[in-house]
């Protein structure tokens, strides 16, 4: 008996699973609370793997509007899933049918045509039934991956990295193989959309060299900096506690304001932290200054990648350089926890320097990580109507949404128009 068989009878399962497809074949399974155990172990298994796919992101999910729908593709001769599909549904208003999302998935071999066709042959017949308006995926698979620019460029990268990025993270990403599954999934009806949730570009740097050699690959200003910070008494630490976590929150409403970003509410950090601590997949790292909380940052663990989801910081005392310091702690923790790589978790879509986020991305370039710029989003339609529908609706609402901008923009510039300079 396999592993695999060992684990259903350990969860008190039958061999296989309540299943939807014919017999002898990979079948498309509900994966129920019961199945809990068994999902993750596939997702942080698999080489793909993505915290977006893990069981308690769904609940995060489900808290505000989203019901997650987990789809294994279970393999009846060998015992095991060989692909899964967490899937999003929210309703599209005024349609009676809803969208169906897949962030970061399906966890699969995507190298295996054979098994992609099938899955999504399964997976399109069970979404068909449920009133489903269309399926977006947004796969972790790169477009391109490069290194940064010449006066960006670290200090230190492998001659081997220069011209094989993909081998900078052991094999998991491979541009040529994404080439061919977004051709492969144009030939199976998805359209190619610029629309999308994710992060379009990221920087991730590779943990599988030893300390000296990940330090080496950061430019000299990142590590004169952590130095900085550790010699001027910054320290950090986990946060052990919700009032750390409302802490660190204050901190994201102050970066808010001086980045002008918008973001969720203050619940939704509290069901992250709470939901994915539970499945000890989570740290919230603080750095403090004489008792002073300076910055923060929410580093998620799944399987082995580790990613730097959410970040804030004071406005006081950066000559302290307390992010600086944080980030070279969080990724020796991912990297004592097993991580391969730490995942910035998105910059600017654009090198421009005049882009709003190039203020963030200009921090993440120091870290010796290389650009990863992902396939995008692929959508398949199920009601051509509905489908019309919801991109109507969200034309509409982005130009409500910038003329509103534009508005409290305009009413700002004339308020401090008329400010005396000292009130400026």
């Amino acid at each position: 008996m396999s592993q695999r068989t060992n684990l259903f009878t350990q969860l008190g399962e039958p061999a296989e699973p309540s299943v939807l497809c014919i017999p002898d074949r990979p079948r498309m399974t509900y994966m129920d609370q019961t199945k809990r155990t068994l999902w993750d172990r596939f997702i942080t298994e698999s080489p793909n793997c993505h915290v977006l796919q893990s069981w308690a992101w769904g609940e995060l999910k489900r808290a505000f509007g989203w019901e997650p729908l987990r789809l294994g593709f279970w393999d009846p001769s060998f015992h095991h899933l060989v692909a899964a599909a967490q899937v999003l549904l929210r309703p599209i208003p005024l349609t009676g049918y809803s969208l169906a999302y897949v962030p970061k998935g399906p966890v699969m071999d995507w190298s295996d045509t054979a098994l992609t066709q099938s899955f999504f042959t399964a997976l399109h017949s069970h979404l068909s039934k449920r009133r489903i308006a269309f399926l977006r995926i947004e796969p972790d698979l790169p477009e391109k991956i490069h290194l940064l620019s010449p006066e960006r460029s670290v200090d230190l990268l492998d001659a081997a990295c220069v011209a094989k990025p993909e081998a900078f993270f052991g094999g998991r990403y491979s541009v040529a193989q994404s080439k061919k599954v977004t051709q492969q999934l144009e030939e199976l009806r998805f359209l190619h959309t610029c629309d999308h949730a994710q992060p379009l570009r990221t920087i991730a740097v590779d943990l599988t060299p030893d300390e000296a050699t990940i330090v080496l690959r950061q430019t000299r200003s990142r590590r004169y900096n952590a130095n900085l910070a550790a010699r001027k008494g910054v320290t950090i630490r986990l946060a052990s506690s919700l009032d750390d976590v409302r802490r660190w929150y204050n901190l994201l409403e102050i970066t808010r304001e001086r980045n002008r970003f918008v973001g969720h509410p203050f619940s939704y950090y509290q069901r992250a932290w709470e939901a994915l601590t539970a499945a000890n997949q989570v740290q919230v790292f603080l750095a403090e200054h004489a008792g002073k909380l300076l910055a923060g940052a929410f580093v998620t663990l799944v399987g082995n990648q580790s990613t730097y989801l959410y970040g804030a910081s004071s406005n006081e005392a950066r000559n302290l350089k307390p992010n600086d310091l944080l980030q070279r702690e969080a990724m020796c923790w991912a990297k004592a926890q097993g991580a391969a790589f730490y995942d910035m978790w998105g910059i600017a879509d654009t090198d421009d320097p005049s882009d709003p986020q190039a203020g963030y991305t200009s921090f993440k370039q120091g870290w010796g990580g290389q650009v990863i710029e992902y396939v995008g989003s692929f959508d398949y339609v199920y009601s051509p109507t509905a489908y019309q529908a919801f991109l109507v609706g969200k034309k509409l609402l982005k130009s409500l949404v910038t003329a509103r901008a534009s508005l409290r923009q305009k009413r700002g510039t004339s308020k401090r128009s008329r400010q005396p300079p000292n009130e400026k």
